[in-house]
C-alpha cells in the first residue's frame, strides 16, 4: 500500500488492517488524560483517523463525521489523532463537537502500531477509517493514499448505515 504525503512517499509503521481482521489490542488517552484500553470500547465503533485536529481537512472530516452521527444510532464515532489531549478538549469545545469522541496517541503510539497508521518520518497517524463491530472484526477498512485528502464518506457512511440497522 503506497501513502503519500503532499505528494511524497511516507513509511507506515505496524500492519495494515483488512476487513475481516481482529481488531489488535490498543491504548489511547482520552480529553481527561485518562487511559483507554481497546477492550473498553464496545459495540459497533468508527475510528476516524486523522494526522492533526487543527488542519483544514480533518478539521472538515471531523466535523462531517459529527454531523451525521445523530442519523447513525447506536454507532460510537472516535477521532483518533496524535494531538495532546487538551488541544483535542480545546478543539472540541470551539468547534461544538459533541457526537465525536477524540482519543489520542501521543503517549503510548500503540493505535498507529497496532493499526498499521503511524507515519515513521512525521510522527503522525495517517488518514484512515476504520469501522470494528460488535465482535471486534473489522468491517470497514480504508487507508487514505494521499494524507491530506479526504476518505471516501459515501462508502463510510453506507456501510456505518448497513450495520446500525
Amino acid at each position: 500500500m503506497a501513502i503519500t504525503f503532499g505528494g511524497s512517499p511516507v513509511t507506515l509503521k505496524g500492519n495494515a488492517l483488512k476487513q475481516g481482521d481482529k481488531i489488535p489490542a490498543f491504548s489511547l488517552v482520552d480529553n481527561d488524560l485518562k487511559e483507554v484500553k481497546s477492550e473498553d470500547l464496545t459495540g459497533l465503533r468508527a475510528f476516524v483517523v486523522v494526522p492533526s485536529l487543527d488542519t483544514s481537512v480533518c478539521d472538515l472530516e471531523v466535523r462531517n463525521f459529527n454531523a451525521k452521527a445523530a442519523s447513525l444510532p447506536g454507532v460510537h464515532i472516535y477521532a483518533v489523532s496524535m494531538d495532546l489531549p487538551f488541544a483535542q478538549a480545546r478543539w472540541c469545545g470551539a468547534n461544538g463537537i459533541e457526537a465525536v469522541k477524540t482519543l489520542s496517541d501521543y503517549h503510548h503510539r500503540s493505535f498507529g502500531e497496532a493499526t498499521g497508521t503511524y507515519i515513521d518520518e512525521l510522527g503522525l497517524l495517517t488518514r484512515a477509517i476504520f469501522i470494528v463491530d460488535n465482535d471486534n472484526t473489522v468491517a470497514y477498512a480504508e487507508y487514505v493514499p494521499e494524507v491530506t485528502d479526504h476518505p471516501n464518506y459515501d462508502a463510510v457512511y453506507a456501510k456505518l448505515q448497513e450495520l446500525s440497522k
